[in-house]
């Protein structure tokens, strides 16, 4: 599956789960319903900023949008993780990564 697909499949799935409509995702991320929308059908996609902003309005981790074999038990699991600091150096290579995979499927053309 494209990493694009995943992320909708996650978005949407995770979004239902918690009760949470487009229209109140918006409204928590500070962007439009209709965006919220254009994402969950592949028309658009957002940047690493609002894909931070959609996790945390969600309650899980950014990477579990990317995350292929993500289901709602590893979401409980993450929540009852102890949040840890990483060392600078591994934090900006997982944002570098995190970074370079979303221009890849931003710029990839269908």
């Amino acid at each position: 599956m494209k990493l694009k697909d995943v992320f909708i499949q996650n978005l949407r799935k995770c979004r239902k789960n918690r009760g949470i409509s487009q229209m109140t995702l918006a409204e928590m991320c500070n962007t439009s319903t209709s965006y919220v929308g254009q994402i969950e059908i592949g028309n658009r996609f957002p940047s690493i900023e609002l894909i931070e902003k959609i996790a945390l309005a969600l309650e899980i981790k950014p990477y579990m949008l990317f995350y292929e074999e993500f289901d709602m038990k590893s979401l409980q699991k993450v929540k009852s993780v102890k949040k840890t600091r990483l060392p600078g150096s591994v934090k900006n290579e997982l944002l570098k990564n995190l970074t370079d995979a979303v221009r890849k499927v931003v710029n990839q053309k269908y």
